[in-house]
């Protein structure tokens, strides 16, 4: 069947679900929440391939762990990390299916966070937005998220992150952890329970951690704060309040290729706090030409020490540096019997840059090093609202998001003394840039909207079908041109369907299936996107430039039975328009580089899942999946030469094989787990001519409860496995070895002391 024809049968259901509801419902989103009692839940219920994991399973990790540590044992789900925590954003990579970070959806309480890219362009990681302890129920849905999700980048699967709610009780927690590497991680929450009769409370926490890099010289350090007010409306609605705070400095770990890894070992890192042997580097390589800047030091020579080979080996150092609030507000209840509706507003502001000591650019009348930085502020505000209509058989939801993204990003560079020591830490915001070399500010307008039925046909039988529509305007507008291009930018499209059916056998098995039609919108910003290359290019690429797209179907199984449940899925997933930014013609031409759609990717694979409670106290848990994502055209510039030979080549930072198991104890007393981790071999060229090998990591907790103490020790990569985790953080080359490879953490220990009170 074609894309059109399956378009327009799809068009059709949809119009014939949704007709006699359509006039009660012009401007809602769905607004369901699934409760979870259990650990992990494997989506009883829906329609498409949708798991949970709940809030005590993080906690079973080392404390100040991602959410996305948790959910890396759902089949499909490729996480990675250089840090023990999975909090370490430039190296954190999560991908789903062969779609990676930047094609995904992710929201916490249904407000968007963008593609939570280090380039901060549209959103915030989930480790700035929300302190760890404070994540209840992370929701994962491998192959398409829910209409209303308010995203514009799920052309994959979609992460939904929901808050611990507020306690009816007073009550709090204080935790405390030690650990490798001088750890140490302070968190505290109270909640006030009922303040007036009409029920109104509120929940406050604040978290600390400040860890030394495992390698290297350097920390990383984190200040968050947690507030949420909730105001009982009736017995069906609620008014709830929140503001989130962050502010993280972290210092970075160096790329590293294939055979810088050989040749300096998986140790090496950046210089700090050897400040003289980065100044001695920098004079080096002015002094060999490899910076391409004057001679700094004639008496350094041209010899690097011992088996340093280049300026890039090692810099002195790097760092991110972010500052974030987050805050907005909730109203939901009833309107009427069967009318269910929410409204939510929201604020994101952020500022932060991420830096470099770069020697290819001195210090006018300095030392033969300048920090470099891109630099991000940003200031979102939108508003989803929805309705809910039951009908009977009928359930029928409709919404709206719109968000206004104000981002202005700029490229500096500021001075450093010619003196023994540094004179600018890496950690604290420099001032007072000696050049500026571009700055730009972005608009992106967003304006989304839904309609969808789910339809109880029988008892055993549910088909649900709907279309979600949006319209993306995105406009560049320069301060500094610096070579960048300027202009505007549409990215459209008012149907985008989606299908499905849940079929039940009796009371314990499920048959699912749905298709699904998604479009990443372009992206706003110097740094990726259409804007990130010369006027010229801009110019020759917009007419035929068109959004990513993607297509999937998927079907499975899932069933319970006698503290057993388990899934099984299959999918095929079609994904055209893939964008890549090209240089056209030979470089000695001096054409520009053009963001062109350069062919389609198809994905097909199998995940299954299974989770046995053996006793109360005793749970296993298993998952498998196969996924065989393919380049399905060559890289072809616009003037016929050929870039790559991509086709059947297979994506980059696609295992096609990951399984995870884990074993866990938990009789109120005594608990502990012990999970492993098998990823297969990934790619980091187009080419496939270079990878790294698959690897087995294996994590584990113990702990002791104790007349409301709790006592846990986590370790981290148990067996102290010296592997790659990290692939693509300098880019993806198409062919050879490249500086774009992060080594993962050596076993850490980690111990904490909790009082719930």
């Amino acid at each position: 069947m074609t894309i059109r024809s399956t378009r327009q049968m799809l068009l059709l259901s949809a119009i014939a679900f949704t007709l006699p509801v359509a006039a009660h419902a012009a401007t809602a989103i769905e607004a369901a929440e699934t409760t979870v009692d259990e650990i992990v839940v494997l989506g009883t219920g829906q329609t498409r391939q949708v798991q949970e994991v709940s809030q005590e399973d993080l906690g079973r990790l080392a404390p100040g762990s991602s959410p996305l540590k948790a959910v890396e044992k759902l089949p499909g789900v490729n996480f990675q990390s250089a840090d023990p925590f999975g909090a370490y954003e430039w190296s954190t990579r999560i991908s789903i299916r062969g779609f990676n970070q930047n094609q995904l959806g992710f929201t916490l309480d249904g407000i968007p966070l963008g593609d939570m890219s280090y380039g901060n362009h549209n959103g915030l990681h989930i480790s700035r937005a929300l302190i760890a302890e404070n994540v209840g129920v992370t929701r994962v849905s491998q192959g398409a998220g829910a209409l209303g999700t308010a995203s514009t980048g799920n052309l994959g699967g979609t992460l939904e992150f929901t808050s611990r709610a507020v306690s009816d009780e007073f009550g709090g927690t204080i935790a405390a952890t030690y650990g490798a590497e001088e750890t140490k991680r302070g968190y505290v929450r109270l909640d006030s329970g009922s303040l007036t009769a009409s029920g109104l409370k509120a929940a406050i926490s604040y978290a600390y951690q400040d860890a030394d890099k495992y390698k290297g010289g350097g920390s990383q350090r984190q200040h968050q704060a947690n507030g949420k007010l909730v105001q009982p409306l009736g017995s069906d609605g609620a008014l709830t309040a929140f503001l989130n705070f962050s502010d993280r400095r972290e210092n970075d770990y160096q790329d590293m290729s294939a055979e810088m890894i050989t040749r300096l070992g998986s140790d090496w890192d950046n210089f700090e706090p050897d400040w003289a042997t980065a100044v001695l580097v920098a004079d080096i390589g002015n002094n060999r030409g490899d910076t391409g800047a004057a001679i700094s030091n004639p008496s350094a020579g041209t010899v690097y020490p011992g088996k340093i080979t280049s300026v890039d080996d090692a810099y002195y150092a790097g760092a991110g540096l972010r500052r974030d609030w987050l805050g907005g507000a909730t109203l939901e209840g009833k309107l009427s019997s069967a009318i269910t509706g929410k409204v939510t507003g929201y604020y994101h502001n952020n500022k932060g840059m991420g830096l470099w000591y770069t020697p290819y650019t001195p210090t006018p009348g300095g030392a033969p090093i300048s920090i470099r930085t891109t630099e991000y502020n940003m200031e979102r505000i939108g508003s989803i609202a929805s309705l809910a209509i039951d009908l009977g058989s009928h359930k029928v939801s409709t919404g709206l998001w719109y968000e206004n993204n104000d981002f202005h990003q700029a490229r500096r560079f500021y001075g450093l003394a010619n003196s023994p020591t540094v004179s600018q830490t890496s950690l604290d915001y420099p001032t007072n840039p000696f050049f500026t070399q571009w700055e730009f500010d972005y608009t992106t307008k967003t304006l989304q909207a839904h309609l969808s039925d789910s339809w109880d046909v029988t008892d055993a039988l549910t088909v649900s079908a709907g279309f979600k529509g949006m319209s993306v305007r995105n406009e560049a507008t320069p301060v500094i041109k610096g070579g960048f291009a300027e202009g505007k930018i549409k990215a459209e499209d008012w149907f985008l369907p989606q299908a499905g059916f849940l079929y039940r056998v009796g009371d314990k098995t499920e048959l699912f299936g749905n298709y699904t039609e998604n479009m990443r919108a372009f992206a706003s910003a110097a740094s990726t996107g259409p804007f990130s290359v010369k006027q010229a290019g801009f110019d020759a690429g917009r007419a035929d430039l068109k959004p990513e797209q993607s297509q999937t179907f998927e079907m499975g199984l899932r069933t319970r039975s006698n503290g057993f449940q388990g899934s099984i899925a299959g999918y095929y997933v079609n994904f055209k328009n893939r964008q890549l930014s090209l240089q056209q013609g030979a470089p000695i031409q001096g054409l520009p580089s053009i963001l062109q759609n350069v062919g389609k990717v198809r994905s097909v694979g199998v995940e299954l899942t299974g989770l046995y409670n053996v006793t109360d106290a005793v749970s296993l848990f298993a998952s498998y999946a196969y996924n065989d994502s393919q380049y399905k055209n060559d890289v072809i510039d616009r003037t016929g030469i050929l870039i790559a030979a991509t086709n059947g080549k297979t994506v980059v930072d696609s295992p096609k094989q990951l399984i995870k198991t884990e074993i866990a104890y938990d009789d109120k007393s005594l608990f502990g787990r012990i999970g492993a981790n098998y990823t297969s071999k990934r790619y980091y060229n187009y080419l496939n001519d270079r990878s790294v090998s698959g690897r087995v990591i294996v994590d584990a907790s113990i702990g002791y409860r104790l007349a409301g103490f709790e006592l846990q020790a986590s370790v981290t990569n148990l067996f102290d496995k010296d592997y790659v985790s990290t692939v693509g953080s300098g880019g993806f080359g198409n062919s050879g070895d490249g500086q774009t490879l992060l080594t993962a953490a050596p076993r850490q220990w980690f111990v904490t002391l909790k009082k719930d009170f």
